[in-house]
């Protein structure tokens, strides 16, 4: 997908307070049985087109809203992702500002999880 210059700055800037995490990453935090929340941040139709097993959908437009009744622990351990790493970026950062310490962004998001033959859910 071409993005916009503008949005491609926003989340170039937000990545800078982002930490990622590569997909082998969150599949080991998860087999070694750590604690974590795995959410789709994709609009509706991307999430019915298929899903992370295991995944929460919390769409972008509410994530914010719900974030805080949905998580109330704000050290819980959150990995957000989407479709390549841009809008999930935008969410972690705007989840840090609601003072969530452990949320990571998964890199390159859905592209990368299926580049790397990982596990999806239709």
């Amino acid at each position: 997908m071409k993005h916009s210059p503008g949005f491609l700055r926003l989340c170039e800037d937000a990545l800078t307070r982002v930490r990622e995490i590569e997909p082998e990453a969150l599949l080991a935090r998860i087999a070694e049985g750590t604690p974590i929340v795995v959410v789709d941040v994709r609009e509706d139709r991307e999430w019915d087109a298929g899903h992370i097993p295991g995944a929460v959908h919390v769409g972008r437009g509410v994530l914010e809203r719900d974030a805080e009744a949905l998580w109330p622990d704000p050290s819980t351990a959150i990995v957000l992702y989407c479709g390549g790493g841009y809008r999930s970026a935008l969410a972690a950062d705007a989840m840090q500002r609601l003072g969530f310490t452990e949320v990571l962004s998964l890199a390159g998001g859905v592209r990368t999880w299926q580049a790397a033959g990982l596990s999806w859910s239709t």
